[in-house]
């Protein structure tokens, strides 16, 4: 059974471990999330420790979705720190494992963290991901705009610049 809740504390050993999974699965497929090549242990450990660091200073949300106890995906929300912009958030990093696709994670997840953004009084959202992915299909199937695109944006894991599309979504109060 699919669960996604919110992770406000350090989770358990085996979540953790989980998680570093997560991404080092996200990143073999090919995930622009950041990394150009798939993290030892030791960086994964460290990139989630920093994560939940600043969960911890109300900088950032983390959402997991878990299936039958075993972590299945995950979202975060940025939340800007400037006062001009404490209306928004930014979406980043959705991770569903290779093994979990195709089941409704990333909407369930998505829709977890509007929810908590709409209750948090924010009004926009927004996010990048790479042009003509399977993510950028499924922002656009859940209703987010499409803000335009930069060419050359991101380094994939291949070695190739890509573009980015620029998404923004207007949560209903």
């Amino acid at each position: 059974m699919l669960t996604v809740k919110e992770l406000t504390t350090t989770p358990s050993l085996e979540l953790f471990s989980e998680l570093v999974e997560l991404l080092q699965d996200a990143v073999t497929d090919g995930a622009s999330i950041g990394w150009v090549a798939v993290p030892g242990t030791k960086d994964a450990r460290d990139y989630w420790t920093r994560t939940l660091e600043a969960v911890g200073r109300g900088e950032r949300r983390l959402f997991v979705a878990t299936d039958e106890h075993v972590c299945a995906g995950a979202i975060q929300l940025h939340l800007p720190v400037k006062a001009n912009a404490s209306h928004r958030g930014e979406v980043e990093k959705l991770m569903v494992h290779t093994q979990y696709r195709r089941r409704g994670i990333g909407t369930a997840l998505m829709q977890s963290l509007e929810k908590v953004g709409r209750d948090a009084g924010l009004k926009l959202l927004v996010l990048d991901t790479i042009s003509d992915s399977a993510a950028a299909r499924l922002y656009a199937r859940l209703g987010w705009q499409r803000a335009g695109e930069i060419p050359d944006y991101a380094r994939s894991t291949a070695g190739v610049l890509e573009p980015t599309t620029v998404f923004y979504h207007r949560i209903a109060h």
